[in-house]
């Protein structure tokens, strides 16, 4: 299958009233989305979310259903040590880089924080590991922030569909914000990256079976 196309999105008031029906539709049918990595606190997100990059969600649910029984806060961590840590991550890709950024930033936490996880942007990307699109997931899913975290899916999502294109992650994340109503932004990252694990799959879309298809703009929809 051939790239897809950016498309250029037409008058302003005619994408904001396809954006509200594409977000109704996903509400619809998913009225409380969250993300498929297990957490019960701030912490337990922050280290689910470090390790998952480049890391199926079901791979890290696996490694940190046994790490969270044993140390689920900074310095239970810290106690725990790095390479007692690798053990439990290391099925994990990267997961010695991955193991290294998390006692660092456990250090931090508990040097700098209190143990408690920051909840404000410059705070949590000054520590190691965390980058722009993991303080907004915190951010978002930890604490309630209307802020969209941009991931492969949803950059796939709003590019395909013309919702919100663009060549860098910021740009969509920009355009997200700005054309995502404010009643659908909390929701809205979870909603296109469920989409684009399930639905709109990066070789071969389900488009017989997308919810929004009619409001896609996808030049190359698979039947």
């Amino acid at each position: 299958m051939k790239a897809s196309k950016l498309h250029v999105a037409g008058p302003t008031g005619d994408l904001q009233s396809r954006s509200v029906q594409i977000f109704t539709r996903l509400q619809a049918a998913n009225p409380h989305p969250a993300t498929e990595l297990k957490y019960s606190t701030p912490f337990e997100l922050l280290v689910a979310v470090l390790l998952s990059a480049q890391a199926t969600d079901v791979s890290v649910n696996a490694a940190t259903r046994q790490l969270f029984q044993v140390a689920n806060t900074p310095q239970a961590m810290l106690d725990l040590g790095e390479e007692k840590l690798r053990e439990y991550v290391q099925r994990i890709g990267l997961y010695k880089t991955k193991a290294k950024h998390l006692m660092q930033t456990c250090r931090l936490l508990v040097e700098q924080h209190g143990g408690i996880v920051p909840q404000n942007r410059e705070a949590l990307e000054a520590l190691p590991g965390v980058g722009h699109k993991t303080a907004n997931v915190i951010l978002n899913t930890a604490f309630g922030l209307p802020v969209i975290a941009v991931d492969t899916h949803v950059f796939r999502v709003a590019n395909r569909t013309g919702l919100a294109p663009g060549k860098t992650v910021l740009e969509v994340e920009n355009r997200l914000l700005e054309i995502v109503p404010d009643e659908f932004k909390h929701n809205a990252h979870h909603w296109l990256i469920l989409h684009g694990r399930y639905v709109c799959q990066a070789r071969k879309p389900k488009c017989g079976e997308c919810i929004i298809e009619d409001l896609c703009e996808y030049e190359e929809k698979v039947f």
